[in-house]
C-alpha cells in the first residue's frame, strides 16, 4: 500500500515517497513533504543541471548550489535552469 504525503510543491495530496532519500532531518523532511511525483521531477532536473552546467559532484560549491537548488524546486519556488537546453525532438 503506498503512502499519501501533502506535497509542498504541488499543495495536493500525492504518492509519497518509499523511504527517506537520504539520512537525517532533510531526508526526513522530504520523505514527510514531498510526493514521489516531484522527487523523480528534481532527480530528472538534478541530472540536467549537472551535465549542462558541468558541475563535479566532488566539489562542496557544485554540491552546495545543488542543495539549495533542490530546496527551491521542491518548495515551487523560482529555480534555476540550463541555459539554452533544448530537449531532444521527438
Amino acid at each position: 500500500m503506498s503512502r499519501t504525503v501533502h506535497c509542498r510543491k504541488y499543495q495536493q495530496d500525492l504518492e509519497g515517497l518509499k523511504a527517506p532519500p537520504f539520512p537525517g532531518p532533510r531526508g526526513q523532511d522530504i520523505y514527510d513533504n514531498v510526493s514521489q511525483k516531484a522527487w523523480d521531477e528534481w532527480q530528472a532536473h538534478q541530472t540536467m543541471l549537472i551535465n549542462e552546467k558541468q558541475l563535479s559532484m566532488m566539489e562542496p560549491e557544485s554540491r552546495k548550489y545543488l542543495q539549495a537548488e533542490m530546496e527551491k524546486f521542491l518548495s515551487g519556488e523560482e529555480y534555476d535552469k540550463a541555459e539554452g537546453y533544448v530537449p531532444p525532438s521527438k
